[in-house]
This record gives C-alpha cells, structure tokens and sequence, in this order.
C-alpha cells in the first residue's frame, strides 16, 4: 500500500545520475538477532495466500526477519503479486467500509498495515527486475505491470476511503496530532488528490488506462535499454587492440569476453563501467568511435528494440494526464510537491549554470585540441576523443595521471574507509554475517550496529559487480523501512553497483569517479540506516526528489579527505598509502574537468524538463533531441550523460520524469552543507555532524525538507557555495582589481 500509493511523491528508485533509489525496491537478510531485537513489523492476515509459495510468508529469521532470497523461483511471482493485491484489497475494504467515525488511527495509521505483504512481494520483485533479470521474468513484467498500475488506482479511485482521510484531514482534531501524524495525513491527502480521488468518473477511467498503459510502456523501455546494453560488445582481437589500456581494464575485459565464451580475447562491455575507462585510455581512435556509438546509441537504433516510439507515446500520455488531474504540463504535476515547487524555479537554477558550465567546456576543448596538435593528430576533438585528450591535459596541467591514482583505488579498501566514515559521522559499526539468504552469491551482507550502545540499527547488502540480466548504473534500495509504529523496526538497505569483476583473488581497482558514485550509493544507504521516525511511509529515503540526492551527493565530500585516502586508498600490490604528492595532485585538480561534467549531466537535465513542459504537442525524440540541444548551444564535443533513448531515469517510470534537475537542486544544498563543516572544525566536527544527523539524515519525510535543512544550517542555501564547490565564477562576486 505504502509503495503503490507513494511512489511518485518519495524515492522509489535511487539512481546516481545514475544514482537510482528506491525504498522497498526500488527503490528495495545470519547469526541469531540480539535479544533486544524488536520483532518486524506485523503482515496482514495471510488466508489468500497460498501455503507454499515463498514470497508470500513473513519473512523469519534473525534480525526481524529477512528477505527469503534462497526460496525464490520467477514462478512464485506472478501467484504471488496477485494473492498479496487481494489480500490488499480486503484490507482496503476494512478501512473504507468501517463504521466508526474516521479518525487518524482507523483510517490514516491504518493504511500503514494495509498491504505489508504486498510490500514485501513487490520488494522481492523489484530486485529481480534489477538484478536478476532475463526472458521468462520479463514476461511476468510485462503482464503484471498494467496490471500493479491498475491496482494502484483502484486504491486511490476508492471514493470511501478517500471521504475517510479527507475527514481526517479537514477534522478540527488535526491540530491535536503529533506533527509526524499530522505529515502523514497531509501526505496521504495530498497524493490521493494528486492521483485524481477527486476526479469525475469519466477521467478516473481515462486515468486508469492511462496509467496501465503507461506502465507496460515503462516496462517495454527498461527491456530494450538491457537488451541493447547485453546485446552489444567490442570484442578486441589482438594486443595491438589494447594501446594505451592500463592492467586492470585489459583484465577486466579479458574476464567479459571469458564470459561470453571467448577466452584469450577481450570484450568491452555495452556499460558505462566499461566503456568509460576504454574511452579515457584507448589509444586507437576507431575502436573508442566504435564504443562509444555502441553505447550513445543504445535505444536508438532502429530495430525492434528502438525506443523512439516509445518516448512518443509516454509524452503524450503523460500531458494528457496532467491535464485530467488540473496541471498545465507533466512538469508543473511532478513538482508541485518537491522544494522547487515549479518547472520555472528548477529551469532558472540550471540556466544559471548552465552558461558557465559550457564556457568551461569550451576551454575544456580548446586545451585538448591544443596537445592533439601539438602531437601532430590530424583531428578535431569528437566526443569519443573527449576523455582520451581530458587525461592528457589533467597531465600536462597538474601532472596527474589517473593510471598513477588507480592502483591506490581498491574497492575493498574503499568500502573499508566508508564504513570508517560512517563511524566519525554517524557512530555506525558494520561486521560482515555469514548465513543470510541472498539472491547472488556476489552480494554479501553486513550488520550494521550503533558504536556506543551496541544497539542493532541494520542490515546492508553490497551487490557491487556487474552481470547479465542486471540493469547498468549505481543503486540503492532499502528491502525493509525503519519504523517504531508496531515497535522497533529495523531497516534493511543494500547498494548496488556495476564494477568490472576481475579474476579470482585480484583486487577490483575503480577510477576516481567511480570511488565518488560509490560514497554518492552510500549515503543513500546511511539515510536509511540514520532513519528515526515513528510510520514507515515517512522513513528514511522517502522524500521529495529534488531532496533525496542531498544527503548521498554531501558524502562524496569525505573520500577526498586526507583520514581516508592516508588509511584506505592503499596501493593494491605494494600495500603503500597514496603518497602526499599525488593527494596534493589530486586537490589541485579537483574542479578540472568541470566543464564537462556539468555539460554532460546538465543537457540531460534540461532536455527533460522542456520535453516535459512541451505539452501535448507530438514529439519526434531525436528531432526534439538534437533541436533543443542545438538552441542550448550544446558544445558538439560532448553528448548528453543520457540520451533520450535509453533514459533510463524518465522513461522506465515516472520516478526522474520532469525531475533530473534534482541532482543540481541538491548539489546547492551539498556544497553549501560542507562549507558547514569547513566553516566548523573541519570534515569530520562532531557538532556539525550531529546536526546533520538530527535534522537531515534521522527525519525522513517527516519534515518538509526547507524546514529541515534550515533547523541544520541556520538559513536556505543559495547558489553561491554550488559555483564555488564547480569553480565557476560566483554571480555578483567582486571582481578582485590588481594593486597599484
């Protein structure tokens, strides 16, 4: 119930920009549980239920119980979703059709226990379509998917139990509530309006099928993005096909091409965690051309996997429905309930960025084009050249090599010093569990305590490698929310990553971007795991969008700090700290190349945003694409971070639609965040951090987010620090006139 009702209001699937999350996937359990080990939270009467199907059981265990993944089978699911919708629906039906007076217990807390199964199901569900996915479960997706959209409008459709909150809402008596139960009823209220409870019959149905045809339209998309990243690879045949490629990629593609059955070759795989290092240190011009259609064009080739029409269809419904519900465009309903409230105040703060963003990349150019001459390349720089010729500038500027950085980058080691990070912050202890169930045996499995008191606080499950039939990208999920509403609950998180898995025993060495997406996961996982709330709609990741990447962007600020890389970017064969020189290196360099990262992300995000506010006007996608990016002045050099037709983030849901502006809206908060701590005694001030931990990170959704991030830093943040933390000019600052 939780899940299908809030999905578009809290994170249903956390994705780092690629960030991906998801509460209860997707958004999302070893030795006996500590005595004072709180029971989970109670699943509704299981009579529909057939006995012997798995996904249907309270999950047992320590711990509070834990996801049953050893039982799973992709024949359990669809038995499975159907029995816990109808055993849902009766309990929809006990609320709506009570006697009682409605009051906040028998309605609004309720609705928490109402489809608790259902949760648990769709959690299981979730990770499979992630992460263990193949032809005969995507079969069940595109059966079931209309089908889980349709359910959740006959919740919201349900004029009863809408009469019953919409009393409790508009009762005198809300005044007397906590302001957490006074939250969830705003928030209950809201959604159900914003999902058309007020509707006339007429447009319920029209929304209806809108919805369920939205949804196989989602499923389709995602289906062909996977097909076309599993189906695509360049397979190297010779070494002179490996120029200029350091050990640990040569390894890792000789291990994709080994899984492919191709041993004593090398494959680059059609992800971004294999073909961004090949572009970065591929010596031969035509093979990094070739990886890099591969990957641009994933989506968009023409053939039944093509998504252009897809895209087309998803726009037109999705104006047609912000006009059913009252909104001008898909835009203005999707942020309505964020801290940017209007498509107007998200489009002024990227193209306050944006104009510096593209100055910046223009020198980005020119310094390359510069030393390609310089070597007598007969070449004007291309996009697939962009990151070849970045790595020689960052050479020539700052004497720094990345090659040079990743032998200290091991990921081992790296989430070593996460978990040390999580400690100084937040007071988090993680020990490794043997005997919990999982899905993979790449995923392993940590409990997480409080250092202080020994207190249970969590699980967190690590999926760091990739595989086929898992989606690219970084994730989090959380399997299980925080709650106190039947006792204390503990939560269940787990990241997700898609990292090049080497040969057995060698260590897994990762690129400076990468390290920062894996701290970016984490602290997705840490707001879940700091989570202290009473109702677990409200828990822990569940906020508005432009929010919920706030506190995973803050925690990439500490992998660069001189406590982790002195302790744990060790080098991987000499066991050695990184040295002080190449930590220096890496300070002095650490806006280089901000140009590009800012255009990359930032052409993504207004493309979004103007496809979304372009009403219902029929949209060719590579037409809307290239014209929109061509007014913007988008340098040809460099393409958008997610082209159209595999964005994956707008068109495999609701989730990101009209909203991957987020990731900028919260990097104003990040940057202005730490210069808290800096301003303070440093990364690692106790004070500051508790503060973060009492009003950001323990909240969840039970305080509106402008609210909670002035309660932490004593004022709103504006864009200054953002500018700062890029080194693009800060707008306003005096300009500094020469002495005389």
């Amino acid at each position: 119930m939780r899940k299908l009702l809030f999905a578009s209001a809290g994170v249903a699937a956390l994705v780092s920009a690629g960030c991906a999350t998801t509460t209860q996937e997707v958004r999302e359990a070893a030795p006996s549980a500590p005595a004072t080990q709180a029971p989970a939270a109670p699943s509704a009467p299981a009579e529909a239920a057939p006995v012997d199907n798995p996904l249907l059981a309270r999950w047992t265990g320590p711990y509070g119980g834990v996801p049953p993944f050893d039982k799973v089978r992709i024949e359990h699911f669809k038995p499975a979703l159907e029995a816990a919708m109808e055993e849902n629906r009766r309990a929809i039906a006990a609320i709506a059709n009570d006697p009682a007076a409605p009051t906040f217990e028998n309605t609004i807390a309720a609705l928490e226990d109402a489809g608790r199964t259902l949760d648990d199901v769709e959690t299981l569900y979730g990770i499979w379509g992630s992460s263990m996915n193949g032809p005969e479960f995507q079969a069940i997706q595109r059966e079931m998917a209309p089908r889980l959209a349709a359910f959740s409008d006959e919740i919201t459709q349900n004029e009863k139990l809408f009469q019953r909150i919409e009393a409790v809402y508009q009762s005198p008596d809300k005044a007397k509530l906590t302001p957490e139960q006074q939250r969830l009823t705003w928030l209950r209220y809201t959604n159900f309006v914003r999902s058309g409870a007020k509707l006339d019959a007429g447009a319920k149905k029209r929304l209806v099928d809108i919805n369920q045809r939205l949804a196989s339209l989602f499923t389709g998309f995602s289906q062909n993005v996977l097909a076309d990243e599993e189906g695509y690879a360049v397979v190297l045949e010779s070494e002179a096909d490996l120029a200029g490629l350091p050990d640990s990629v040569r390894a890792g593609a000789a291990a994709a091409a080994e899984a492919r059955g191709l041993k004593g070759k090398w494959a680059i795989t059609n992800t971004r965690s294999s073909m961004e290092p090949f572009l970065t240190y591929s010596a031969r011009r035509e093979l990094r051309e070739k990886v890099w259609r591969n990957y641009v064009n994933r989506g968009d080739n023409g053939d039944a996997r093509d998504n252009n029409q897809i895209i087309s269809e998803v726009l037109q419904l999705r104006a047609e429905r912000a006009k059913l519900l009252g909104y001008a465009t898909h835009a203005h309903w999707r942020l309505e309930n964020t801290m940017a409230k209007t498509p107007e105040r998200a489009m002024q703060l990227m193209e306050a960025v944006w104009t510096p963003a593209v100055a910046r990349a223009r020198e980005e150019v020119a310094d390359m084009q510069a030393i390609a001459n310089k070597e007598g390349a007969k070449l004007k720089i291309e996009p697939w050249d962009y990151r070849y010729y970045a790595e020689k500038v960052r050479k020539a500027k700052y004497d720094l090599d990345q090659n040079e950085v990743k032998p200290y980058l091991q990921l081992e080691k790296l989430r070593e010093g996460m978990f040390w990070v999580a400690g100084e912050l937040f007071g988090f202890s993680f020990t490794p569990v043997d005997g919990v169930p999982v899905y993979h045996p790449d995923v392993r499995v940590w409990e997480v305590k409080d250092k202080a008191s020994g207190k249970h606080v969590g699980l967190w499950y690590f999926d760091p490698y990739a595989r086929q039939g898992k989606r690219s990208g970084a994730w989090m999920n959380a399997y299980r929310n925080q709650e106190r509403y039947h006792g204390e609950v503990s939560t269940i998180v787990s990241n997700n990553s898609n990292f090049v898995k080497g040969a057995p025993g060698e260590a897994v060495l990762i690129s400076w971007s990468d390290a920062e997406t894996l701290f970016h996961e984490f602290g997705h996982a840490l707001h879940g795991l700091n989570s202290n709330v009473t109702y677990p709609t409200l828990s822990g990741t569940a906020v508005a969008r432009d929010y919920v990447e706030f506190p995973s962007q803050l925690l990439e600020h500490w992998l660069s700090t001189p406590e982790v890389l002195n302790t744990y970017a060790l080098h991987y064969q000499t066991g050695k700290p990184i040295p002080p020189a190449l930590v220096a290196k890496i300070e002095k360099a650490s806006n280089f190349n901000q140009g590009f990262g800012t255009v990359e992300y930032l052409s993504s995000a207004l493309v979004d945003m103007k496809l979304h506010l372009a009403g219902s006007q029929k949209i060719d996608p590579d037409a809307f694409e290239r014209d929109t990016l061509g007014a913007l002045g988008m340098p040809k050099e460099i393409v958008m971070r997610h082209r159209t037709p595999q964005f994956s983030h707008v068109f495999a849901g609701d989730g990101y639609s009209a909203g991957y502006y987020s990731y900028l809206w919260s990097d104003t908060l990040t940057a202005d965040a730490f210069e808290a701590f800096t301003e303070g005694k440093g990364a690692y001030d106790r004070t500051v951090a508790e503060r973060l931990r009492k009003n950001v990170f323990s909240v969840g959704n039970t305080v509106d987010p402008a609210e909670a991030y002035r309660s932490f830093r004593g004022k709103d943040a504006g864009i200054d620090a953002l500018m700062r933390k890029r080194g693009f000019p800060v707008p306003g600052a005096a300009k500094k006139t020469p002495a005389k």
